[in-house]
């Protein structure tokens, strides 16, 4: 039976990080969201080592047993991107096939615009890739959506931080369980004067593909290293923007797939629904999204043997 093995990597990047991998030969990156971690990847590091590929999944920059430091302007895409490609030289690797879910999307998005000679082809779960507009996105967002967009929520440091880490296992149960409240637009607001935990009814009960295991494994990794890092990804969106000016207009040219879930909030809305008709502009050689029915956000978890074979029929089809 196949194992799932742990270790620590240094990255060229500087970072000591912590991966989870199984398995053996072209190698597969395995990117996690927010607030998530290697093990939201545990169905994909055997599926993949048992069809004959190197599955990694580390613990990215702020997260479990990597870590990071303290810096907010020390989470930027270019930060978290270079963690990643620095990964290769320490796994023996000369390229890879990235895939990432969540906030792991845009950082296998950006590996593969800044990289096409390390990176053979890329996945995103949940977050397509997105062109670089013509502001920073926080300002768009509270021009558009006030301050209640729960990405402007997270801009306060102390705020989120205290109130994810006050109870790490109620705050996993409620939102990988719980149903996010959506305005009349689809998009996920924080009701005023209150926390990002109150967009979420309460479940009831958990989901089939959801443990009090798999809680307890999340809620164990952010009681000991908490949610200020995590969140810090998201504190630098515009800043962001302001480092990759020099790729505006670029594209992404590795092959590319897109997964997404039907009931996913991040395409819940019209607006974001529409622009998933223009990404071959963006991503040349993107395949048609593949959307999977009766799934939610949390992808590669609720549907893994979907996933499983997306991912394995995409890795088959590379040519080297």
């Amino acid at each position: 039976m196949t194992t799932i093995t742990h270790r620590q990597v240094e990255s060229a990047s500087g970072l000591s990080m912590h991966i989870a991998e199984a398995g053996s030969g072209p190698l597969v990156l395995l990117l996690h969201g927010f607030p998530e971690g290697w093990y939201s990847w545990r169905h994909q590091l055997v599926a993949l080592a048992e069809a004959g590929y190197h599955a990694v999944a580390p613990d990215q920059r702020g997260y479990g047993s990597t870590g990071g430091p303290d810096e907010i302007d020390a989470y930027s895409l270019l930060h978290l991107s270079g963690d990643i490609l620095g990964l290769l030289p320490a796994l023996g690797a000369e390229r890879a096939v990235v895939v990432g879910h969540d906030w792991g999307a845009p950082v296998a998005w950006t590996a593969a615009l800044l990289r096409p000679d390390l990176v053979r082809g890329v996945v995103g779960l949940s977050v397509p890739p997105f062109p670089r507009g013509p502001m920073p996105i926080l300002q768009l967002f509270r021009q558009l959506l006030g301050d209640t967009y729960y990405m402007s929520y997270f801009q306060h440091p102390g705020t989120a931080d205290a109130e994810l880490a006050r109870d790490p296992y109620t705050t996993f149960r409620t939102v990988l369980a719980g149903r996010p409240a959506l305005s009349p637009e689809r998009i996920p607001l924080v009701p005023e004067g209150k926390g990002f935990l109150d967009m979420f009814t309460q479940p009831t009960t958990l989901p089939d593909w959801l443990t009090e295991a798999d809680l307890a494994h999340f809620a164990a990794e952010f009681t000991a290293s908490g949610f200020t890092r995590p969140l810090n990804w998201y504190r630098n969106l515009d800043r962001n923007w302001h480092l990759t000016a020099p790729w505006h207009n670029a594209r992404i040219l590795p092959p590319a797939l897109l997964i997404l879930g039907e009931h996913d909030l991040v395409v819940a809305n019209d607006g974001a629904r529409a622009g998933l008709s223009t990404l071959n502009e963006l991503a040349p050689n993107l395949a048609e999204p593949l959307w999977l029915p009766d799934c939610g956000h949390w992808t590669q978890q609720e549907k893994p043997k979907e996933v499983n074979q997306a991912l394995l029929g995409f890795l088959d089809d590379l040519k080297d």
